[in-house]
């Protein structure tokens, strides 16, 4: 019976690992030249150990299940097909991060133009800005004949006092990282200008743009900005600055239809060397979207103010309602300490619905690439939330020596070049595409002549998108090895 039904006495299952995920990444590795260019430098150094494979381990981990180095080595690799990295060991995972943190800036330049050659991409437009990592430490790095220590005390953007550093990020309008930095903890956003367009200088880039949301718009770090000679596309606050409230978001004219749900027009103020570039965008999708959130919060207010007919403003409920970040802008207390609703509030809040207002001091920039350029922004957060939050997980960080510190966050950055890479070739986010390919799993089967690995049956989107990524399907049986009877 056990010759035509089910695997037979002679077969041991021995285990079952996931390939899906490491199979599409090692293609995407191989295919952006990630690895060809770390073994031309390991070949110029005479280096024989595969220190490609390990940052390739440390990096496919990053996208899976992230890990401390040790746990890459000792836990996760059990638990992939990767037989490419059985040979390592814990120690070349640290001496793979100390290559390449001795030549991140040739692996970077290299990796860049082969991924935009590849994929077509226009790098006229390059966003660029900052976030950070903190450290769960008590005291900031002391200074050493290098210069001041890497964790520095700083705020994060978090809001959090708390050693750290600074993390810079060069990304394409599609959020394929170009470059990236770390910096002390310490160093003002606008202050990273210089070092950033003086390390893409070389690379024939026509433009490298600051793009930073509104908390960067001051009029001191418009003026660091410029004398840094950079050209910055910001995010404006509309409320609470004047001349956007008074004059830009009442300037006549069209908007120009750019997407669906994205409009735009350019709005000049002042003349000569005072003359300023807003852009004023409009989602009428968005409009919508708060015009019905404002009702319903409206509509939640008169409801709670009918149930108390002494409306004094002194009352506890009256208290945390003013408190309220949801409803206090809606609410003022009249002259004789009565609470109501604001209706001049609440048409004042309208004027805002769907609208955001950028400026520029680039005057080449296209009224559709500077809208755009709040896509960049978008995209360039998403990026630092997949970094730190959602996937790779930058953070919390153990490493203490600073180039260790910064080859973990060149890792990191090199774990989402992938990952864009892959969402726009599926057009799905990295959750939807993983969830997919984990699915695709291998049985380690072992005989008296030999062992080997069975895919499983997995649904057909498994295989479509591999497709998408151009992977080739695996072979049902693969990796077979002759059984060693010696001993």
């Amino acid at each position: 019976m056990n010759k035509h039904h089910g695997l037979g006495k002679d077969v041991k299952i021995l285990k079952t690992v996931e390939c899906g995920t490491v199979l599409a990444l090692e293609q995407l590795w191989e295919r952006l030249d990630i690895g060809k260019t770390l073994r031309n430098i390991l070949t110029k150094r005479r280096v024989s150990t595969a220190y490609d494979k390990a940052l390739f381990a440390m990096c496919a981990n990053r996208l899976c299940a992230p890990e401390s180095k040790l746990g890459v080595w000792d836990r996760w690799l059990k638990k992939v097909y990767l037989p490419s990295c059985e040979s390592l060991e814990l120690r070349h995972m640290y001496e793979a991060m100390d290559i390449l943190h001795a030549h991140a800036a040739e692996i970077e330049e290299a990796i860049f133009f082969r991924t935009a050659n590849l994929l077509n991409l226009s790098v006229d437009v390059i966003f660029y800005d900052t976030t950070t990592a903190s450290f769960a430490i008590d005291m900031a790095d002391e200074s050493d004949d290098e210069g001041e220590g890497l964790r520095q005390f700083g705020r994060g953007k978090e809001g959090v006092w708390t050693p750290q550093v600074v993390v810079a990020l060069a990304v394409t309008r599609e959020g394929l990282p170009v470059r990236s930095w770390v910096l002390p903890g310490n160093t003002s956003d606008f202050s990273t200008i210089e070092r950033v367009k003086s390390d893409l200088r070389g690379w024939n880039m026509n433009r490298a743009m600051f793009v930073a949301d509104s908390g960067m718009n001051s009029a001191e770090n418009r003026a660091e900005l410029e004398k840094a000679c950079g050209k910055y596309l910001l995010a404006s606050r509309m409320a609470s600055v004047a001349e956007i409230k008074n004059e830009v978001l009442s300037q006549p004219g069209r908007f120009k239809k750019i997407e669906e749900n994205l409009h735009a027009k350019e709005v000049i103020i002042g003349d000569g060397m005072r003359q300023r570039r807003y852009i004023l965008c409009f989602n009428p999708k968005e409009k919508e979207r708060q015009l019905n959130h404002r009702a319903e919060v409206v509509k939640l207010l008169e409801e709670e103010l009918s149930q108390h007919p002494d409306k004094n403003a002194t009352a506890q409920w009256a208290v945390e309602l003013l408190a309220s970040k949801r409803y206090k802008k809606y609410l003022s207390v009249t002259k004789t300490g009565k609470l109501r609703i604001d209706r001049a509030k609440i048409r004042e809040a309208g004027k805002y619905d769907g609208k955001w207002v950028l400026e520029t001091n680039d005057d080449t920039i296209t009224l559709e690439d500077a809208a755009s350029g709040y896509k960049g922004l978008m995209v360039i957060e998403r990026c630092f939330r997949s970094l730190k939050r959602t996937q790779i997980r930058m953070t919390p960080m153990y490493h203490w020596l600073p180039h260790r510190i910064e080859a973990h966050v060149k890792i990191c950055v090199l774990a989402l070049l992938l990952q864009r890479v892959a969402e726009l070739a599926c057009k799905q986010s990295w959750w939807h595409i993983r969830n997919n390919l984990a699915l695709l799993q291998a049985t380690e089967m072992e005989t008296e002549t030999s062992t080997f690995f069975q895919l499983n049956e997995p649904a057909s989107k498994v295989f479509g998108t591999l497709k998408k990524l151009e992977v080739p399907r695996p072979p049902k049986v693969f990796g077979i090895t002759k059984a060693d009877k010696t001993g």
